[in-house]
């Protein structure tokens, strides 16, 4: 069983037991989040629209962290004018406790 999950505009793929990396969510270490419930699949087959409305994706929070820092490098040729930057995105890494329909 799997279900798909929206977040931050994003949409992840999980599973029961699964830990994702989700946009940062305001939310404590070890806390309970839900989430929206777009589709859900299981045994007898696939469920969207109104079907997966009272579905519910619950997770425990994990962590609260960074990715790796990207460098943004900007320059304009025969100028001399460069720019370097440095940027780490915040995430929240969540373990998928329960599908429930």
């Amino acid at each position: 069983m799997y279900a798909i999950i929206e977040n931050g505009g994003k949409q992840y793929k999980v599973s029961e037991g699964d830990v994702v990396k989700v946009e940062k969510l305001p939310a404590e270490v070890g806390a309970e989040v839900s989430f929206n419930v777009v589709m859900v699949s299981d045994d007898t087959g696939v469920k969207v629209g109104k079907e997966v409305e009272s579905a519910k994706v619950t997770a425990k929070v994990e962590a609260q962290d960074k990715y790796k820092k990207i460098i943004v490098f900007k320059y304009k040729p025969k100028k001399n004018e460069r720019k370097k930057q440095g940027h780490r995105q915040p995430f929240t890494a969540v373990k998928i406790e329960k599908i429930s329909l």
